[in-house]
């Protein structure tokens, strides 16, 4: 994963107001349930002082664009987050499929209307929606022991995360791996570790593939989860579940290592009854 445009970051001084792609953190105006799990971490950055300055474009989609950010207070060293921003109304169609909604309600019928009917608002709304769906999938795949990035907080159309790399860079994805055979067992056996905590948990990812999991170290990352599916409440939710295995075993066989899909989705299922 590579940057498609870097900004350059403006020299953080010690000034009492933001400058050049600078704001104030938005931490401090963010209520407890828009944070993210207890404990927080050492590292964040939770100072009512701190600015949030803008380093540049990590991926760009076709939902939202992850941008990469330095929270710090003037004159400190910082943390940097990856902010995931949905797309509103003007530059944004949402084409999530109905199916990952089965087995969820929005709480305000007004906006759920507005949704359906595709308007402008509506737009706006589905964004809102699907950047706090993921925030809520993060915290609870957090919370399972799910190899996720810790996700800070959630305002409006943006998700702020841990941001899984090296300086500006972002750790690659899987599928970018050049490891054949058995020199990919290590991350097939997390692979299969990640599947199992979504189970223990009630969960399928819903979209998993060598496309969002990212190798950090050695350590493999989950990361897209806004369409994360309850498998009991939604009725295709062993569906989700069976093409999750079989797109990740699919792929470690096309590298020349041995899978057995549907071994894996039995031993799922059975963790889940």
């Amino acid at each position: 994963m590579s940057f498609e445009r870097e900004a350059s970051a403006s020299v953080l001084t010690p000034e009492l107001e933001p400058g050049t792609d600078q704001r104030w953190s938005t931490w401090p105006a963010s209520p407890p349930a828009q944070r993210g799990p207890l404990p927080h971490p050492a590292w964040l950055v939770t100072a009512a002082g701190a600015f949030d300055t803008e380093l540049g474009v990590v991926k760009t989609g076709k939902e939202a664009d992850v941008h990469l950010i330095e929270r710090a207070v003037p004159g400190t060293v910082g943390v940097r987050l990856a902010a995931k921003r949905y797309r509103g109304s003007h530059n944004s169609d949402f084409h999530r499929s109905g199916s990952y909604e089965e087995g969820r309600t929005m709480r305000n019928t007004r906006d759920a209307r507005a949704v359906q009917r595709k308007s402008s608002f509506g737009r706006t709304v589905a964004a809102g929606h699907w950047a706090v769906s993921e925030f809520d999938a993060l915290c609870r795949a957090w919370r399972a022991g799910v190899p996720v990035p810790y996700p800070v907080q959630v305002s409006d159309t943006e998700v702020l995360m841990e941001f899984i790399g090296d300086g500006r860079v972002a750790a690659p994805r899987l599928a970018q791996s050049r490891l054949h055979g058995e020199e990919l067992r290590d991350a097939y056996t997390q692979v299969i570790g990640i599947l199992e905590a979504f189970a223990h948990a009630g969960f399928a990812h819903g979209d998993l593939s060598p496309y969002n999991l990212l190798v950090h170290h050695g350590r493999v990352v989950v990361i897209d989860l806004p369409q994360i599916v309850d498998v009991a409440a939604n009725p295709q939710g062993f569906d989700f579940l069976h093409r999750d295995v079989v797109n990740v075993a699919a792929w470690f066989a096309r590298r020349g290592l041995d899978t057995d899909p549907e071994e894996v989705f039995g031993r799922l299922i059975a963790m889940m009854w």
